[in-house]
């Protein structure tokens, strides 16, 4: 995944129309014209903190630029994209925006085409993408911009590159937070939880500030959990209910095996929950999951395979995945980021559920509130979502949600500087490490 590293810019949003594709850039190039105008401000993103120090707020930089006349468009987006007149318009939404950030990395390859094709919000609804970059990551981040206008995809009203999440985060209604450092040799797991949640800091922060105030996060960027924990602990005046940490791949990998053991299509296997953290405590729940309707344990008579082997393949998914491809899943987790919006736009197939870390303040289950836990979610298909209460406990259930839950409370405390928890003190149980952190 890109980095998510955060420089303070030297430019701000343009106002577009919606009848073409615009390109905002802080760099000249040799192929694109660009238009610049003052800043009124912008933020200082890099904050160095460790896990002993209490994170700054970022201070507020006065920042100069020239001004030039913006074209009202260019290329052939001022032959072809002037499509006001057509009757089809008539019927379309309202546009919406949405970020995305780590956007010139390999999930974002696959995620963002997904998103401007219309397959992810619907045939009729136009999109402003919104994509944040880092530094070292902007030349590949304009050849993202270059590609999305190539594909001459009709709903793709806007897009807008950048290296700030001030600017990126303005006015959006999903944020899509996909950015974030691996894991590096000798690193240790709270240091890790440092250096991201630093950048779920500031991002929360920003989006705080300028973002809609009904904005939809998707932290996908590992530790997902605590950095959705840390965003929204920096966003308070978004609801902490509308953030949530990406699981719904560890669902789809349970769904594939449980499908593969009972020999059967992926369709037939239903309310499937992966419970705590997305790492390899993860509890992935075959008590409550359905085979065509019958409970799991009533299909697959096994039951050591689905405790042992199971539970493990899931589990462990993504490191067996790394090994034989030599990287990280991408496509598949861009698929899940994708799954993950349509279960919040699309209200939930009678008597399904699905998987989503949220936050646990309120929850019906007995587990420790404070934390974003991965827990079964239904939605009207309003972008809200219920938790659901028809679910059923056995002891190996339970032993094992507590090893997950016991998991999320440490590596809070590991960040505790970062969500206004005072001084941070790392006692993580022990290093599960999440796949591609390495």
């Amino acid at each position: 995944m890109a980095v998510a590293e955060l420089t303070t810019p030297t430019w701000t949003k343009q106002g577009l129309g919606s009848s073409h594709l615009s390109y905002l850039s802080a760099r000249t190039s040799s192929c694109r014209r660009l238009s610049f105008r003052p800043l009124r401000r912008t933020h200082s993103s890099r904050i160095s903190c460790s896990v002993n120090q209490t994170a700054q707020a970022p201070a507020a930089v006065e920042t100069e630029v020239p001004k030039s006349n913006k074209p009202d468009c260019f290329g052939v987006f001022c032959l072809t994209y002037d499509l006001k007149a057509e009757e089809e318009t008539k019927s379309w939404k309202k546009l919406i925006n949405v970020a995305v950030s780590g956007a010139a990395g390999m999930i974002s390859n696959h995620l963002l085409f997904k998103l401007a094709s219309g397959q992810v919000f619907g045939p009729d609804q136009p999109i402003a993408l919104k994509l944040l970059g880092s530094e070292r990551s902007f030349q590949a981040l304009e050849g993202v911009a270059m590609e999305l206008e190539d594909s001459l995809f009709p709903l793709l009203r806007e897009v807008q590159i950048s290296i700030d999440p001030y600017e990126v985060f303005q006015d959006v209604e999903w944020a899509l937070l996909i950015g974030a450092k691996p894991r590096g040799p000798g690193m240790e797991r709270a240091g890790l939880l440092d250096i991201n949640g630093q950048i779920f800091a500031e991002q929360g922060k920003a989006l705080n500030a300028v973002a809609s105030r009904n904005v939809k996060v998707i932290v996908v960027g590992n530790p997902c959990n605590t950095n959705a924990l840390i965003c929204l602990k920096n966003a308070p005046d978004i609801p902490a209910k509308n953030f949530h940490a990406l699981t719904r791949l560890d669902e789809n990998r349970a769904k594939c095996q449980l499908a593969l053991k009972a020999g059967v299509f992926y369709d037939k296997v239903s309310n499937v929950t992966i419970w705590g953290n997305h790492s390899t405590t993860q509890v992935p729940d075959f008590l409550n999951a359905k085979i065509n309707g019958l409970p799991v344990k009533e299909v697959i008579t096994d039951h050591k395979w689905l405790e042992e082997e199971f539970t493990e393949k899931v589990q462990k998914r993504g490191g067996v995945l790394i090994q034989k491809w030599g990287r990280s899943s991408a496509a598949s987790t861009a698929v899940s980021i994708v799954d993950a919006i349509k279960s919040l736009v699309t209200p939930t197939p009678e008597g399904d559920w699905f998987s989503s870390g949220v936050y646990t303040d309120g929850n019906p289950y007995g587990i420790a509130e404070g934390i974003v836990f991965s827990m079964p979610c239904r939605s009207k298909g309003d972008g809200d979502y219920e938790l659901v209460k028809d679910v059923i406990f056995d002891d190996y259930l339970l032993k094992r949600i507590t090893k997950t839950e016991a998991e999320l409370l440490a590596e809070k405390r590991c960040v505790a500087h970062l969500i206004g928890g005072g001084v941070a003190y790392c006692d993580l149980p022990e290093d599960t490490m999440l796949p591609g952190e390495m």
